[in-house]
């Protein structure tokens, strides 16, 4: 799981994905687990937006829409080379060699749905984002595409989950193995 591509070295650092409905805590999570860790966080949206990896704009939506096989061309050598947290709402594109572990985020209803809120959603895009929760969508995506053994829920309600998610996480790191 740890090969970085067919014709090279094992990684030498682990990757992860921190996946979930927005508003879970990803970036959060993200974010400070690569700075404790001295690894390489990758937000897809930022990434997608600087590149500019977009197809076209959805009006529905009001959001652009990203170009998946590109943003897999962009990010291939950084992840391939290993010690990469990628950032982002969904996963089943991404190559399943890319992760060693899959970190799918859940928050409680009520939680996601004021964060959602202050975060200026309304009308079908919140309903749909909530409902994404309730169904589990993300979870089930996450388990029918990669190994069940490197797929985890983490709750993602409180300040003291993100710091309990963080140190399973970071005790995961510390225990991983390259391929050898």
């Amino acid at each position: 799981m740890a090969e970085s591509g067919p014709f090279s070295a094992p990684r030498l650092k682990p990757n992860i994905l921190i996946t979930g409905t927005p508003g879970t805590g990803k970036s959060t999570l993200g974010q400070e687990l690569a700075q404790r860790l001295s690894l390489t966080y990758l937000n897809v949206g930022d990434v997608a937006k600087e590149k500019e990896l977009y197809e076209e704009w959805d009006e529905e939506y009001n959001c652009p829409v990203l170009d998946e096989d590109r943003l897999i061309d962009e990010l291939e050598d950084t992840v391939s080379a290993g010690g990469c947290i990628v950032d982002y709402h969904s996963c089943e594109f991404f190559p399943e060699r890319w992760f060693d572990f899959i970190y799918v985020l859940r928050a409680a209803t009520a939680t996601l749905y004021e964060r959602l809120e202050r975060r200026g959603y309304s009308g079908r895009k919140l309903d749909e984002n909530i409902q994404c929760e309730i169904f589990e969508t993300i979870l089930e995506e996450a388990k029918e595409s990669y190994l069940p053994s490197i797929v985890m829920e983490m709750q993602s309600n409180t300040p003291q989950d993100m710091e309990q998610n963080m140190e399973k996480i970071t005790d995961h790191l510390r225990n991983w193995k390259p391929a050898q």
